[in-house]
């Protein structure tokens, strides 16, 4: 996890245990989802209100493409939340908004084709004149949180309990860039290629537009202090 993710965790941590010392309606949930691994605190507002706090890693990688060009996706998650549960029943079922530290995003690497070459915007490049491929996706850093769940962890007795989250992450339309290193072949085609990756990063952008909205899936395990 990233550092200003580990001192946003930090400073959440110690403005809760500031605002529960002496009281013990305490709850940490530890949850696996969507958003990777994460631990959330929760206290409790009102009767049908309760505060959560939290954070969720994990690093992953796949493969992808656009038309042109197939790429080794690494995904990293980092998120930080401050979220509010509502129980409009007082029961299990809640309603959840608020604001996430979004520290998500993803690296993308070009690979060539079986020959060794890439194919940019109608245009071939052999991978050694064209060089290394290598691209960005990031969010907007706030981004809110909007979901339903089961589970409300602030229960009259302590002890275990189950919890469950689905939702959207509205993370922003993601901003890429694709840039090539090393590149080997005369000025007039290193130019050339790099109008060409302009091109393929529209294609790339297009690609992960529907990251803007992230689904967010959790299960967890609850414990009341």
């Amino acid at each position: 996890m990233k550092k200003p993710a580990f001192v946003a965790a930090g400073l959440l941590a110690v403005l809760l245990v500031s605002t529960t010392a002496g009281a013990t309606d305490l709850a940490l949930t530890a949850d696996l989802g969507t958003t990777g691994v994460g631990l959330h605190m929760s206290i409790p507002l009102y009767k049908s209100l309760n505060a959560r706090v939290g954070f969720n890693t994990l690093n992953y990688s796949y493969a992808g493409s656009t038309s042109d060009v197939n790429y080794d996706f690494k995904l990293k998650l980092n998120t930080v939340d401050a979220l509010v549960d509502y129980f409009p029943s007082e029961g299990s079922f809640r309603l959840t908004g608020g604001l996430t530290y979004n520290g998500n995003k993803v690296d993308a690497t070009g690979k060539p084709s079986a020959s060794g070459t890439y194919i940019l915007n109608g245009n071939t490049y052999t991978a050694a004149s064209a060089g290394q491929l290598d691209g960005k996706i990031d969010f907007r850093k706030i981004a809110p949180y909007l979901g339903i769940g089961w589970g409300n962890p602030i229960r009259k007795e302590s002890g275990w309990g189950f919890s469950a989250d689905a939702g959207v992450l509205f993370q922003g339309t993601p901003s890429t860039s694709l840039t090539s290193s090393g590149c080997t072949a005369p000025s007039n085609i290193c130019n050339q290629l790099n109008g060409d990756l302009e091109a393929e990063n529209v294609r790339l952008h297009d690609k992960v537009n529907d990251l803007k909205l992230y689904p967010v899936l959790r299960v967890g395990a609850s414990y009341r202090f």
